[in-house]
């Protein structure tokens, strides 16, 4: 069969799913072959052979089946650098650059050395895009799961940033007794009883999405840990669900009555950071 012709059964196929873009099958066969991401539209009349029919019909299951495009690819770029992801950890999204731009900017405003947490970080992206960025830092990433901690390991490798970032497998900061100058977090942070009722629950790890009842149980673990974590002067981020503004003020200032409170909104104007002033 010839690549063109299976493109034409594929778009007949995704019709089914009138969100999922055209590129997520170019994106596949550009994976699956090994080539750029230019390469499917421009060789139409590339000859696959059996088996490589038989695998691209079976990644475009997947896609049908609502597996989202970077588990079947295992790719996904995040603040303009490329992330190896598994479903052992989040799909980094768009909304989590903005933890990083602040980041960058209060990095770019303090430049001695800082010693920086990443605390649940999944693939790593967070800890990797700092360390890229700002190579004079010094960044601890920890994850409960063993799973995460292998991704992560990989994308700070394939970043070249192995030296600066130090994987740990700890509940938070449980087991950490240094302070710091920058804490980030994306914890789970939706409500128990809201994850059965959206699409990102059926794929994505819901230990990575399940904030308690409330949906800041683990925020508020992090929270008590980091009294006696974050250096004076530190600076906190964490990202929150819309409905949690006032909420999280709360929590922040009870364990830190004298710090300054910030509540980010997203691109969709929606509430998404929270950022604390010691």
């Amino acid at each position: 069969m010839r690549l063109g012709a299976w493109l034409e059964n594929a778009r007949t196929a995704i019709r089914a799913l009138p969100e999922e873009p055209i590129t997520s099958l170019y994106a596949i066969i550009a994976h699956y072959l090994e080539k750029p991401a230019y390469w499917p539209q421009a060789h139409p009349e590339f000859e696959l052979n059996e088996g490589q029919v038989f695998q691209l019909n079976l990644q475009l299951k997947k896609l049908m089946g609502g597996e989202p495009l970077p588990y079947i690819i295992h790719h996904q770029e995040f603040f303009g650098l490329d992330f190896y992801v598994t479903p052992d950890v989040l799909i980094p999204r768009p909304e989590t650059e903005i933890l990083i731009e602040i980041a960058l900017d209060n990095l770019a405003d303090h430049p001695q050395p800082a010693l920086i947490a990443d605390v649940g970080t999944g693939s790593g992206c967070i800890a990797v895009t700092l360390a890229v960025h700002h190579p004079i830092a010094r960044i601890l990433a920890t994850d409960i799961s063993s799973k995460s901690l292998a991704v992560a390991r990989r994308n700070c490798v394939n970043h070249q940033v192995r030296d600066r970032v130090f994987l740990l497998q700890t509940d938070l900061l449980s087991s950490v007794r240094a302070r710091f100058d920058l804490i980030c977090a994306n914890l789970p942070y939706i409500p128990s009883e809201k994850l059965n009722s959206l699409e990102v629950a059926r794929h994505e790890p819901r230990l990575a999405l399940d904030g308690g009842k409330q949906g800041l149980e683990v925020i508020a673990h992090l929270l008590t840990q980091s009294a006696d974590r974050l250096n004076p002067g530190g600076l906190m981020l964490l990202e929150i669900e819309f409905s949690q503004p006032e909420a999280i003020r709360a929590l922040i200032h009870g364990i830190f009555p004298a710090a300054g409170i910030t509540i980010v909104d997203d691109l969709n104007h929606l509430p998404r950071l929270a950022i604390i002033q010691r």
